[in-house]
């Protein structure tokens, strides 16, 4: 790229400085070349003190005004919990501000709907960090599925078997449906469910059977075990949960007409029928454990620099909020077939 096709650097805020905030920093800083970060929010002061004190050379203003009144920054990572999400967009879109969201978009496929359309009819780009498809396994395995040589999906299974500590729920509000709209589904698997969903094909159908386990004092699910049906006629299963210690790396199976694929966060296996084998070698850290942050920064980063290149291209993001929510109605359809007892057809776009 010469100089003169360089796009300009780009100022963006962040607003929420909890947990979530460390890979996106770490992307951020990892991109130096491409972003400059303008301005950091969190409403407690508390927070705002503690990441001051971490990352001295970086500004950290004591409102929300303070990010979006700066007019050298045209977008804004939203990290805050889920339950707040709407609000924060509604304000960034009335200030002009683009969105790279933490996922989930929002509590209810209500709230995230509008969320969406609140940043489409402020012309503005709205994108959602669900870094599962920026990992290098992943976008082979896309790779390899194009292609067709596996040939079509027969029968596909999702597999998220995690650990969470009583200490992680301990946090005000976290497992609650009012704070995160929901458990294990939507707080956890839904990295493994919207890359499942975008490698194997559209769900059309769920029956679910959800439940809150004895180990904590949450409203949400913890354990969901549903069976699925795809818009190609094939079928399979989802099996999430957060009581699974010490907590075992994700898992997604896809059996084909001509092979099957076998994807984790450790590695990607691909088996041919005509006797052909692949492996790819993967992360070797996991955030299905104890620490929920043990993983690697690379997939953030992949994700933010496409954004960013979606702004200078004036393009979609990779990972949209209108393609995020694709993934937010199959969480809504799997709790409520759980709730009902019955099978329930998974909307579509």
């Amino acid at each position: 790229m010469t100089p003169a096709s360089t796009p300009p650097l780009r100022r963006v805020g962040i607003v929420g400085l909890g947990m979530a905030h460390k890979p996106h920093l770490a992307g951020l800083r990892d991109l130096a070349d491409r972003v400059a970060i303008g301005a950091c929010f969190a409403p407690s002061a508390e927070r705002r003190a503690a990441f001051a004190a971490a990352n001295p050379d970086l500004k950290v203003v004591d409102s929300l005004d303070g990010v979006l009144g700066d007019p050298s920054i045209s977008a804004v990572l939203v990290l805050t919990p889920p339950n707040t999400h709407l609000e924060i967009v509604e304000r960034c879109a009335a200030a002009g501000k683009h969105v790279m969201l933490e996922k989930p978009i929002e509590i209810t496929v209500e709230r995230a709907t509008r969320t969406v359309e609140t940043m489409e009819r402020a012309g503005l780009k709205l994108g959602v960090m669900l870094q599962f498809r920026f990992r290098e396994s992943s976008r082979r395995l896309r790779e390899i599925l194009a292609a067709g040589g596996l040939g079509d999906v027969v029968s596909a299974s999702a597999s998220v078997r995690w650990w969470r500590t009583p200490e992680y729920y301990a946090a005000p509000g976290r497992g609650m449906k009012a704070r995160d709209g929901g458990g294990v589904l939507i707080t956890q698997a839904i990295h493994t469910l919207d890359l499942f969903q975008s490698l194997a094909g559209p769900i059309a159908r769920v029956s679910a059977m959800a439940v809150t386990s004895p180990l904590r004092r949450i409203d949400t699910e913890d354990i969901a075990a549903v069976a699925v049906g795809f818009a190609n006629g094939a079928i399979g299963t989802i099996d999430a949960t957060t009581v699974a210690y010490p907590g075992f790396p994700e898992q997604i199976e896809i059996a084909c007409s001509k092979g099957t694929a076998r994807w984790g966060f450790n590695a990607l296996e691909v088996w041919w029928q005509d006797g052909r084998h692949e492996r790819l070698e993967g992360d070797s850290g996991g955030g299905g454990g104890a620490d929920p942050m043990a993983f690697s920064h690379e997939a953030h980063k992949a994700v933010i620099a496409d954004f960013l290149a979606a702004l200078d291209e004036k393009r979609e993001p990779a990972v949209s909020g209108r393609e995020a929510l694709r993934v937010h109605r199959l969480i809504q359809a799997i709790l409520e077939s759980a709730g009902a007892r019955r099978e329930v057809a998974v909307p579509q776009a």
